[in-house]
């Protein structure tokens, strides 16, 4: 993820205190109330405001969040699909904690790249099914119950974090054999950065722990998830390992043709559910802060024609299964950033845009969204996570998911 500390620089609205083993996460504190009130003055500000782009389909998700100065894109984004299902399912609007996930995953991270002895990756990055199999695995917690933030920050910040799980792991592995209790000493690195992780705590009167909280307040099923690419080298319609950094769990995507991905992400949006998106956003077609993608094909990279093309005066490139391919095996096209698929838009023009939930704060004419063309889609995408309901019975039968 590596444009996220050169962009996530907005402001964050998370204050709240270090959790405790047993905590009330009902009754938030007022600096969190205070938040959740800017998040939904923003929310309707943003969908009030003069747009160039009309809304065909515009589905529920929870406010814009600030991923801050960490790589953890991939579990916002995730989040913020899990939450979007919440009020799709009934199960009301949730607030759940990012960090929670981020830590579990960063003890995986350590034994695994224990184990590999070194020669495998270790940061921050992640990919969406990490999320979805984290959650499986560990449960979930809201965010008043496990912020992440110690009392008066204010933004996430990893940097020093990441930095210093990365020395402790070199350090152990020059000695052998392994101290038997080295993953205790990494834990309490995450401790003093993080909070210690609930083993239970109470919402709405009634004790969960995470697993029972993911089970019956979230009614969470993983297999309800399927991921999806669409790369031409592996067979079609067959799941294969993504050859990309931050897999570093190794999972399985299943490999449709671009057409087809791109027709089952209008098709999702449609039928109602939301979309995790992972994508490049190195190029100069995104920009944040003009509020639109859009794919750049022989364009001069100045802001003018930037912004040329963004109000249609200018054509967008051709968008192909073979210049994706191409820009992905030549590491043009990395895995950067993942992001929400919230709804589908017009330009006035008459071109289809999607409506992207982005983690970087309040930033842009769409207050933290960004209108992706789907030329930009197509050229950019390198994977998504979406319910499995979303998909239609013949992909289905086509990709054997029973």
């Amino acid at each position: 993820m590596k444009k996220v500390f050169l962009v996530a620089i907005a402001a964050a609205f998370f204050i709240s205190a270090w959790a405790q083993t047993d905590v009330d996460a009902a009754n938030p504190k007022a600096a969190k109330l205070r938040q959740e009130a800017a998040s939904k003055k923003m929310e309707e500000e943003r969908k009030t405001a003069p747009s160039a782009y009309v809304i065909e389909k515009s589905l529920a998700a929870t406010g814009v969040k600030n991923q801050g100065m960490t790589g953890t894109c991939w579990c916002f984004s995730a989040t913020s699909l899990i939450e979007s299902q919440c009020v799709k399912n009934n199960s009301g609007e949730l607030d759940l904690s990012e960090m929670f996930t981020v830590r579990n995953i960063y003890v995986e991270k350590a034994r695994n790249y224990v184990l590999r002895q070194g020669h495998t990756q270790f940061g921050e990055g992640g990919l969406g099914h990490d999320l979805i199999r984290a959650m499986a695995t560990y449960g979930a917690v809201p965010d008043t119950v496990y912020s992440g933030l110690k009392a008066g920050e204010i933004q996430h910040n990893h940097v020093k974090l990441s930095g210093d799980l990365k020395k402790y792991l070199d350090s152990i592995l020059t000695i052998k054999p392994l101290p038997e209790n080295w993953i205790a000493g990494y834990k309490n690195i995450l401790d003093s950065a993080l909070g210690k992780v609930p083993e239970k705590f109470t919402y709405n009167g009634k004790i969960f722990t995470p697993k029972t909280f993911a089970a019956e307040v979230l009614k969470f099923n993983a297999d309800d998830y399927v991921n999806i690419t669409s790369f031409t080298h592996h067979n079609f319609y067959e799941p294969f390992v993504l050859e990309v950094p931050d897999n570093f769990s190794n999972g399985a995507y299943y490999n449709v043709p671009l057409n087809e991905m791109v027709q089952l992400t209008k098709d999702a949006i449609n039928k109602g559910y939301t979309v995790l998106w992972d994508a490049d956003v190195s190029n100069d077609g995104f920009q944040q802060t003009l509020g639109s993608a859009v794919y750049f094909e022989n364009i001069p990279g100045n802001v003018k024609s930037k912004k040329e093309i963004l109000t249609g005066a200018v054509k967008e490139g051709k968008a192909d299964a073979e210049i994706r391919q191409k820009l992905f095996e030549n590491l043009t096209t990395q895995d950067d950033h993942l992001m929400h698929i919230t709804g589908i838009e017009k330009s006035k023009s008459g071109a289809t845009f999607f409506l992207v939930k982005n983690s970087w704060g309040d930033i842009g004419p769409s207050r933290g969204y960004i209108n992706v063309s789907e030329a930009y889609f197509s050229i950019n995408t390198v994977s998504l996570v979406l319910p499995r309901a979303a998909l239609s019975k013949a992909l289905l039968e086509k990709l054997k998911i029973k």
